[in-house]
């Protein structure tokens, strides 16, 4: 073991990630590269080239949590959020534990790892009236019978019609949308079916009317991007933050648009349990931290519902 080289450790923890635990893509590809972010910290730390490191030239089998430490830190002092430390923790977390159970090393480095709390700030959610206000501009732009414009509009109605994360939208095919609901594989690759509403569904029709001036080979993508690939969700970022700024309302991502429907759900009367269902948030704890609640219906609540009110 002491002979392998690090690319083919770090290969086979992928495939443990991918076909073992069957994350997502998007994980799998998170987690691999926070472990060779650590390799190569470490290989910098006694002069060597991480290309071609083995686990013995970096002494893995002794790896201590004063390595994962120092590793955090110098994450953080180059930037990184805390939000992205305590990220990068649990994942590193994932992969000192595998290490141990494949004999690489003596003993779990971070099994007494604490991760640094995540910041508790919440995305930026527009109003009501902003939300329509963006859509509307995103409609009225797409009147011009662009294709890219009437694409970007469809896209933006699906993100806040039904509270999708970009990559669940950019992932779908044709065959995921019926009349007023869709088929979403969410973190993990587990499915929920979210509705579709009436203004996404006609902004669905159009688009469908001009996709084939998309397609370059044959694809079941649903959203294309301009030389016929699926749409990257790059792409659709830069757009979404165009659309906002030239609909004269605050700079919108596409995660703000899907905390923004949830938090007008909760409004609008919905109960945080359905909302958690809408989302596709596996603890009820996510959902509370990622939705507003206005202080008119926590009042309204109050008044209906608390013996004392």
């Amino acid at each position: 073991m002491s002979s392998l080289a690090v690319s083919s450790l770090l290969d086979a923890y992928r495939r443990e990630l991918s076909v073992r635990r069957g994350l997502s893509e998007h994980t799998v590809a998170a987690y691999v590269a926070d472990a060779r972010s650590l390799i190569n910290y470490l290989a910098s730390l006694v002069g060597l080239d991480p290309v071609d490191v083995t686990v013995a030239d970096l002494d893995l089998s002794h790896l201590e949590l004063a390595d994962l430490r120092s590793w955090l830190g110098a994450q953080q002092r180059a930037g990184s959020s805390r939000s992205s430390l305590a990220r990068r923790a649990a994942a590193i977390k994932s992969f000192t534990a595998w290490l141990a159970d494949r004999d690489v090393t003596e003993r779990d480095a971070g099994e007494r790892l604490v991760s640094p709390r995540a910041d508790s700030r919440l995305p930026n959610v527009l109003s009501e009236d902003d939300a329509r206000r963006l859509l509307d501009y995103a409609r009225d732009v797409a009147a011009s019978g662009h294709r890219s414009k009437i694409r970007n509009w469809a896209a933006c109605e699906m993100l806040y019609s039904s509270a999708l994360r970009i990559s669940e939208l950019t992932g779908l095919n044709t065959t995921d949308v019926s009349d007023d609901a869709v088929r979403v594989f969410g973190k993990g690759g587990v499915e929920r079916i979210v509705p579709l509403g009436v203004p996404a569904r006609e902004a669905i029709d159009a688009y469908l009317a001009v996709r084939h001036t998309f397609i370059v080979t044959p694809t079941d993508a649903l959203f294309l991007g301009d030389r016929g690939g699926r749409l990257d969700p790059r792409t659709l970022r830069g757009i979404l933050h165009r659309l906002s700024g030239a609909a004269g309302v605050s700079d919108t991502a596409p995660h703000d648009l899907r905390h923004s429907a949830a938090t007008h759900m909760l409004e609008g009367g919905s109960d945080l349990r359905t909302v958690q269902e809408f989302l596709g948030h596996a603890s009820l704890g996510t959902t509370q931290r990622y939705t507003h609640v206005s202080p008119d219906r926590l009042r309204a609540a109050f008044g209906q519902a608390h013996p004392r009110a």
